[in-house]
Order: C-alpha cells, then structure tokens, then sequence
C-alpha cells in the first residue's frame, strides 16, 4: 500500500498482517480522491476505523491541514504511528477507542471529509450517519461521508444527508454522502 498523491507521493505504508482490516486498495482510493478533488485547500478528515491510517495519511499528503484517526485495535494503532512517524507527517491525532467513543469526544468539530470503513457486517453506518447529522458535524458545503462497505449493505439517506454516488468494486462498494439542502 502506498500513499497515491501529494507531499508523501508514492510511499509505502505499512499495513496490519491480518484478516481483522483490509486496505483501501489504490485503485479505489485514486477514484475517490478523483470524485473529492485532486489536492485539498486545508480542511480536517475523520478516518473512522482507520486501519493503517492510509486514507487520513493521504488526506494530509493532498493538503488537510488535520487527520483524526481512529481504531480500537491496539496492533493498527501501532502501525499507524509507525506510519505517521515514516512520512514524518505532522497534525495526524491518532486514537485508541471505539468508534462511539470518538465520535462523542469529537462531536463539536467539524469535518470536511469523514471516512467510515467499519468491519463488513458491522452495520453501524446508519446510526454514524444520523449522529454526524445530529451534532453537525461535517462541513455543509464542502463535507463528504465516504462509506466503504460490502456491496449488499444498504446505506440510507438521513434528512439532508444524500447519496450522491455509489460505486461497486467487486464485491465492495463505496458510497459519497453530502448534504443537499
């Protein structure tokens, strides 16, 4: 895995050796990243779930200004710090909590990008979506919610919350929510 644009263009990230997170794959994260805008003008990101920390590394790297990432397993979080200190890459917070946890400690920052990449079959993208909704949390001009799930889960629409795309890669889908008022 590597980081696809930026500052920290064509870096190998490490990643956890297990079945418990699977990595963006690039092509994926160079789609995404085409839909959001090449490079960003500052802005925060939430990485939910991050993993090895690839998609707030990759947010830093196109120009946010801060990354929050986020996992409750200890092994990822070490390989996020282990990533973050390779790239030498500052602004990243990195926390060790479940998801709720963070979300209630963050619940009054706003975000301009908030990745949700939940273990597949964990189906708590609708209740993550209705408080990010709920405690304004994502930036209502410019905010995307990424969701990165199973291609069968069903993401819904909550009040001003819309589905803009949705878009199948094998067996996984990735779907961009924004407010469309």
């Amino acid at each position: 895995m590597r980081i696809i644009a930026g500052k920290y263009r064509s870096r190998i990230l490490k990643t956890l050796k297990s079945d418990l997170t699977r990595p963006t794959l690039d092509k994926v994260k160079e789609a995404i990243f085409s839909k959001l805008g090449t490079y960003f003008d500052g802005g925060v990101c939430l990485d939910l779930f991050s993993g090895s920390g690839a998609i707030g590394l990759e947010c830093i790297s196109r120009g946010m200004n801060e990354a929050y990432m986020i996992d409750n397993n200890p092994d990822a979080i070490n390989i996020i710090k282990d990533n973050i200190k390779a790239l030498q890459a500052s602004n990243c917070i990195v926390w060790r909590m479940n998801y709720m946890q963070a979300l209630k400690k963050l619940k009054d920052k706003k975000f301009n990008l908030i990745y949700l990449d939940p273990p597949y079959r964990l189906s708590v993208y609708n209740d993550i979506i209705a408080f990010i909704y709920d405690n304004e949390m994502l930036d209502k001009n410019h905010g995307y919610i990424i969701c990165e799930s199973l291609k069968d889960e069903i993401i819904e629409e909550y009040k001003e919350l819309k589905i803009e795309k949705s878009v199948e890669y094998g067996i996984m889908k990735i779907t961009y929510l924004r407010y469309i008022l």
